[in-house]
């Protein structure tokens, strides 16, 4: 009684915020720690109008990736200020003469990257040399490409676009004295068209699949995502139906696998070993990956482990640690990975039950978490198109269970989602969220942040959702409300930026007040605006879609002008209303304007059905079904 009381008042604040009686507190704050620019307070000049006495200099066996990091550095100097430093290596380099020195030189050797962790590095100036060493090669590499960003002012916004200053003077502080590691020390998040230059330029160092020597290499799988299909093959059912997911009928399904049979442990280790031997390349990671659905095991044996740890997880962890195992000795430096997910999400609530030192959990429950508000707030939706589930807080379980889950593990990856899949057309409200949520899961001690929605979602504002949450998985406490801010006058030019920034803001703040925001949802409202915010909306969304006038940039606010216009339009709002008799020619109008700005989904789970079978009388939210 007591929920549902909350529920009622939860429900009559959205009713009086979204008719505009009840005001919205329209402050949003983004987080992470103000930035500060670098000061220059003695100067130390590289090039000077044109032309520079500094070389750069790597070590004489330096790697493919060192190399990589000299010529970017050479690149961006030059294409800065004009300027071709040469690249030499230390032999030819005579002791206090004016250098850039990187990697692992002797010069360097006084700086402490060695006992940073992996990717971390070192900066230092003195007057006369730039030193830049990481802890590893790579670390080297990410460490030129954090002097070009901060020092220099180099962006790499995209994977095509990038801002490159244009000055005939190189300076930068005599005494520069940083020492910076990563927030998660595995990082991923493929944007659309990424590439190995692009994925190190943005710190990444997951590729799955792409060993990126010239770019320090990324961590690679043997295996990943669903894999116990691959493991224990659904063929092997007709002979052993054993192998398989007892239902709660009684029957065995191809659904799942029966983690508790050892003979299932028997083929799963010998497959794992084929597909080991086999592999084309250096993977240092096996995952053990269920198949997407619900339908766990209820045969006794899994039942027992269900009741004696607490979780239906306890299957998979042991079955993960008894694959280890197996295997520990011919791989003693493999990690093996498992899916926390869907009914496996939970961690077992008897905690003496531990994961292996090579042994991670790879942590999925982001995937039920309100977005609009605080992870330590607000916590999962239930699942259904419940008034509950629309309205209430719900408990914080997610942020519970993460702590738990780094309590029996060593290593701990999130996977994360942060569109809607239902609605990625529409704004979805999590830009206020991303810092604090992973600013939270770094304080836990969570190892590694994997992305998933960079590539291949058309989602509304997608690029500068990449584009974030890189700089945060580099470092949780980056100034979000700065790195926005210069994305939006890169992507849509410095008069529309301001417009966009504000469109952000009042979107983020009314959704924060009479919605959550969740990755699968199946309401289309998004939130809900008073009269008086909607007209401000059109007016700000007109004055950007004036102010670019760049092609390229118009074309950008014009197409993340399509998100505010699919929500009108699913809502019967100003042109889209059922009293225009011409609305179904308004719909038909925002058709062609998605096809024709690239966007071919408002789903992720369809693209949207050619203009014949459609019926524009309906909202468009029916053309993702």
């Amino acid at each position: 009684m007591k929920r549902f009381l909350k529920g009622i008042l939860a429900l009559f604040q959205v009713i009086l915020c979204a008719v505009g009686l009840l005001p919205v507190d329209k402050s949003v704050e983004y987080g992470g720690t103000p930035y500060e620019p670098p000061q220059i307070v003695s100067p130390m000049t590289i090039v000077r109008d044109g032309r520079s006495d500094f070389s750069i200099v790597v070590p004489q066996d330096a790697d493919a990736c060192v190399r990589t990091a000299a010529r970017e550095m050479q690149t961006y100097i030059r294409r800065i200020s004009g300027a071709e430093l040469p690249c030499v290596t230390e032999e030819s380099y005579a002791a206090g003469t004016p250098a850039i020195l990187l990697g692992d030189t002797a010069a360097n050797r006084a700086l402490a990257a060695s006992s940073l962790c992996a990717d971390g590095f070192c900066i230092r100036s003195d007057g006369t040399t730039l030193q830049i060493r990481g802890a590893d090669s790579r670390g080297t590499l990410y460490g030129v490409y954090t002097f070009l960003e901060e020092y220099l002012g180099v962006r790499w916004f995209t994977p095509t676009l990038e801002t490159v200053p244009e000055s005939r003077d190189v300076v930068i502080d005599t005494a520069i004295d940083r020492t910076v590691e990563p927030s998660f020390a595995v990082r991923r998040n493929d944007c659309a068209g990424t590439n190995d230059a692009y994925r190190a330029r943005s710190r990444m160092n997951v590729s799955f699949w792409q060993e990126a020597q010239d770019y320090g290499g990324a961590l690679t799988y043997v295996l990943w995502d669903v894999t116990l299909d691959r493991l224990v093959p659904d063929e092997l059912f007709a002979a052993h139906p054993e192998y398989f997911a007892q239902m709660p009928d009684g029957t065995r399904s191809t659904d799942h696998v029966c983690l508790s049979n050892p003979d299932v442990l028997r083929v799963c280790v010998e497959n794992a070993r084929e597909a080991i031997r086999t592999c084309p390349r250096n993977a240092k990671h096996f995952h053990v990956g269920q198949k997407d659905n619900i339908n766990y095991c209820h045969c006794s044996g899994c039942e027992a482990l269900h009741e004696k740890y607490g979780s239906v997880s306890a299957p998979t962890i042991l079955f993960t640690n008894a694959l280890a195992d197996a295997l520990d000795e011919e791989y003693p430096d493999f990690l093996f990975t498992f899916y926390a997910y869907g009914e496996t999400d939970r961690p077992p609530r008897d905690l003496s039950l531990r994961c292996r030192k090579n042994v991670a959990p790879v942590l999925c429950g982001l995937h039920k978490a309100c977005r609009s508000h605080r992870l330590t707030e607000c916590g999962a939706q239930d699942g259904h198109e419940t008034f509950d589930n629309l309205y209430c807080a719900q408990p914080c379980t997610i942020a519970e269970d993460f702590a738990n889950w780094v309590k029996i593990a060593d290593t701990t990856y999130i996977y994360d989602y942060t569109i809607n899949f239902l609605n990625t057309a529409q704004f979805f409200s999590n830009f206020e969220t991303m810092q604090s949520t992973m600013a939270y899961m770094h304080e836990l001690g969570i190892t590694g942040y994997i992305y998933n929605c960079g590539d291949g979602h058309e989602a509304a504002f997608n690029e500068l959702r990449n584009y974030l949450l890189c700089k945060l998985q580099w470092d949780v406490h980056c100034d979000v409300s700065y790195h926005m801010n210069e994305f939006l006058r890169a992507y849509y030019g410095e008069a529309a930026a301001p417009y966009i920034r504000e469109i952000l803001d009042i979107q983020t703040a009314q959704i924060r007040a009479t919605a959550h925001a969740f990755d699968f949802d199946w309401h289309y409202q998004s939130g809900f605006y008073p009269p008086l915010t909607v007209r401000k909306l059109d007016a700000l969304w007109k004055k950007a879609l004036q102010a670019a006038d760049d092609p390229q940039q118009k074309f950008r606010v014009e197409t993340a002008n399509l998100s505010w216009e699919y929500y009108k339009a699913n809502l019967f709002i100003g042109k889209y209303t059922v009293l225009n008799p011409l609305r179904h020619k308004e719909n038909e109008a925002l058709y062609d304007a998605f096809l024709a700005h690239g966007v071919h989904r408002v789903s992720s789970f369809a693209v949207i059905p050619e203009k014949s079978e459609i019926d524009f009388i309906k909202r468009p939210f029916t053309w993702g079904k």
